[in-house]
């Protein structure tokens, strides 16, 4: 029982934190969306590099990315908490059943996971060249978030037992 509990603890920690990232995103919406902007734009990047090709001046583009990021994390909140509750009504159930009900949040993790690796690190550390920028850069930020969220994606998925 003290591995299920921690599963489920963990899961709603991370319940928590994202719906906190989800939540300031919305109430200081104009603070964060400059984030984006910059990290787009790439006006903050090495002056004269090669990649400026990539960058998008585009505010309609800026305001659409900075919505799919919300919406990214407000979907992990969402998966996280279905699985986190899930996971709890399992708790006495056989290992098939508790096992069965780790889906959503393998779901949430990698939704996660894919926001912040994939978004931040490829697309805007990469592609961007967000690691060119001392202020705009998200990387650091990025990679505590991603690797907890694999931690937790590989604790929550060991396989359990029946309950002794």
């Amino acid at each position: 029982m003290p591995a299920r509990l921690a599963k489920i603890t963990l899961s709603l920690s991370l319940t928590a934190f994202v719906f906190l990232v989800t939540l300031n995103n919305i109430i200081d919406y104009p603070s964060n969306f400059l984030f984006v902007q910059h990290v787009l734009s790439m006006d903050t990047t090495f002056p004269g590099n090669a990649l400026m090709s990539r960058a998008i001046p585009h505010p309609t583009i800026w305001q659409v990315s900075y919505w799919l990021i919300i919406v990214t994390e407000g979907l992990t909140c969402v998966l996280l908490l279905c699985g986190t509750c899930a996971l709890w009504r399992a708790r006495h159930s056989d290992h098939v059943t508790f096992n069965t009900a780790k889906r959503l949040v393998t779901l949430g993790c990698t939704a996660g996971f894919l926001l912040w690796f994939v978004g931040f690190m490829v697309v805007g550390g990469e592609w961007f060249a967000m690691w060119q920028s001392k202020i705009w850069n998200g990387q650091n930020a990025a990679f505590m978030f991603y690797m907890t969220l694999l931690g937790v994606l590989i604790f929550v998925n060991q396989p359990d037992q029946d309950l002794a």
